[in-house]
């Protein structure tokens, strides 16, 4: 027999899904803004800058989404820890993490000030590269900042204090825009550096929010008992390698969902500029709107993992459920705004009483109307993925989102746009078919998991501690 939940339990844990998951979905809007503001000064400097820019920041940002995958490992292993009280680990897992960053920074620096050569081999232009090469050689300063700051903001926001990251963010984006404007122009007195500037812009800020984050950590009391700076130079194998088995699958799924966009892209490039123009304004609205469960799922990951280091099994199983309902309520609303009012969306893009953009209109509509019906599992899909990560379950949901993304995702979108000639419209019927069979087997591998045969403390040393049982389970004040 299930234990029942009380209408208590239930209220208490929306009330603490929700202080989670607001201020981290705010930070992931607010970097979504970063880079679309980047993209519209962009095109102040020219068509050709843009083009250029547009490919040098998509390879960033995807170097970057697959990394912090890998990293966001520190937030499940930290959360069980707290859970259960262990403070110990949770500073060991926060500093093998600053070394997991280190690992990876690596060889992304290497790819990006090399991309001149290696882009090459994928067919771009030599006029391209050149113009790109001044935006590598001066983002790549950013690559060690950035995955730093993902370590940091996924132990702040598994100690259950997500505030400051959405602060520091918004500061960040706020200070990219100005510092944008002053180094592509030559304000202030600096030189003019065009799409280098924004490269160094970029960089700048991320250095910015690293070293605000570590500060306010370091001043905050609640954080010494975890003394996360100290034999910061320590490496410790056995929790190092607890963070690359959890967090190596999240890298693989991120590149898997990049792969499964990317691919469709190239596709919709065969089929003309029209139709890859509207599948751009469909996939950034639907992106825009993706960061809200993608904060919820963040959320989720923590309040699960909370539950499983107290070995609250039903309190993990709630926290999940309450996770996912969430956001499969809030991406039903959008898909109803996407349904409702498709054109009043592509006005934000484009002047839909211009006779020249009929046909792009026309197209992009139908594309918000399939983005609308595979809103709802698109938010069910990723939050199911943050409850399992909560449990430390990252290999088989790798494994589902290959098959689903690419086996049926992208098989069954390439069938239907091209062979059976339904276009771009096809090709995103695909995507809602992936994303469902994606939603369907996650969320039925939480709810069927014999939670009871979990050990959170399997890849870790298993010294006991006193749990906390503090009905928040926030980090102590």
């Amino acid at each position: 027999m299930q234990p029942v939940v009380t209408k208590t339990q239930l209220t208490a844990e929306i009330r603490e899904c929700l202080h989670l998951a607001i201020p981290l979905a705010g930070a992931q809007l607010a970097q979504t803004a970063t880079a679309f503001v980047d993209t519209i000064m962009m095109g102040l400097l020219g068509s050709s800058i843009l083009a250029a820019g547009g490919l040098g920041a998509s390879v960033f940002q995807a170097l970057i989404l697959i990394s912090t995958g890998i990293v966001s490992a520190v937030s499940p292993i930290v959360a069980a820890a707290h859970g259960a009280g262990q403070p110990v680990l949770v500073g060991k897992a926060l500093r093998q993490g600053f070394w997991l960053a280190l690992g990876l920074a690596l060889p992304i620096c290497g790819l990006l000030w090399f991309a001149d050569r290696w882009l090459v081999w994928l067919g771009q232009s030599p006029e391209t590269i050149a113009l790109l090469t001044p935006y590598t050689r001066s983002i790549v300063w950013g690559i060690v900042p950035a995955l730093q700051f993902a370590v940091l903001r996924n132990f702040v926001s598994a100690l259950s204090d997500p505030r400051p990251v959405i602060a520091i963010v918004v500061g960040g984006t706020v200070f990219n825009i100005a510092a944008n404007y002053v180094l592509m122009f030559g304000k202030l007195g600096f030189p003019e550096l065009r799409l280098a500037g924004i490269g160094w812009a970029s960089a700048l800020s991320l250095w910015g929010m690293l070293v605000a984050l570590a500060l306010y950590i370091v001043t905050q009391p609640r954080y010494r008992i975890y003394q996360p700076f100290r034999g910061l130079a320590q490496f410790e194998r056995r929790t190092f390698q607890a963070l690359v088995r959890v967090g190596a699958p999240i890298g693989i799924l991120a590149a898997v969902e990049t792969g499964m966009f990317t691919v469709t892209m190239l596709i919709m490039g065969q089929l003309g500029t029209l139709a890859l123009a509207a599948h751009q304004i469909a996939l950034q609205t639907a992106a825009i709107t993706f960061m809200v469960p993608l904060g919820i799922s963040l959320a989720t990951t923590v309040r699960v993992g909370h539950k499983l280091g107290q070995q609250d099994l039903v309190g993990a199983r709630l926290a999940g459920s309450v996770g996912i309902a969430i956001a499969a309520l809030f991406m039903s609303l959008m898909g109803l705004l996407f349904w409702l009012f498709p054109k009043n969306i592509v006005a934000i893009y484009l002047d839909v009483n211009d006779p020249a953009n009929l046909a792009v209109v026309e197209l992009a509509q139908q594309l918000l109307g399939v983005a609308a019906v595979f809103q709802m599992v698109d938010g069910i899909q990723v939050s199911a993925t943050g409850a399992l990560r909560g449990l430390q379950d990252t290999r088989i949901p790798m494994l589902i989102g290959i098959v689903a993304y690419w086996a049926i995702g992208l098989t069954s979108g390439y069938f239907l746009g091209i062979h059976f000639q339904l276009g771009g419209v096809g090709l995103w019927w695909g995507l809602a078919l992936g994303l469902t069979v994606a939603a369907i087997v996650l969320t039925w591998r939480f709810y069927t998991m014999p939670l009871e045969k979990l050990s959170w403390k399997q890849e870790l040393p298993q010294r006991s501690y006193p749990h906390h049982n503090s009905p928040s389970d926030r980090a102590p004040r």
